[in-house]
């Protein structure tokens, strides 16, 4: 008997989970999971971090979108009352932060945190043209 992944779209799909339940060899683990953070979402939040990207300075410089992904999910996450630490950095060189992951993140959590980058953006004036 192999791995099997079932989703809960419908009656047939909880019969079936239902059904390898039964027939599982004994010890066998079971996880009921949210789903996952879907195409449209990603890429819904990399068009977001891409603009932010090329019409925002922060810190006196411009900075490409993966260090905007860190700074604003870093911001939501404290917002959520969400521990993001500043550890030391392995090699004695500075500090990292250490945070949650997007790709960790429910469909819920990735809509929550577009809805926070969007309220950020209303309160800049590089995207103030968009609001009006």
């Amino acid at each position: 008997m192999e791995k099997k992944t079932f989703f809960l779209a419908h009656a047939d799909a909880r019969r079936g989970v239902a059904a390898f339940a039964a027939a599982a060899p004994q010890g066998w683990k079971v996880t009921f999971e949210p789903p996952r953070r879907g195409h449209d979402i990603n890429a819904a939040l990399h068009a977001t971090l891409t603009e932010i990207s090329e019409r925002c300075e922060w810190a006196g410089r411009t900075w490409p979108m993966e260090v905007w992904k860190r700074l604003l999910v870093a911001a939501w996450s404290r917002m959520q009352k969400e521990p993001v630490m500043l550890v030391p950095a392995l090699d004695g060189n500075g500090v990292d932060i250490v945070m949650i992951r997007t790709s960790s993140m429910s469909q819920a959590d990735m809509r929550d945190l577009l809805g926070f980058i969007d309220a950020w953006k209303a309160e800049r004036p590089e995207f103030a043209e968009a609001v009006q």
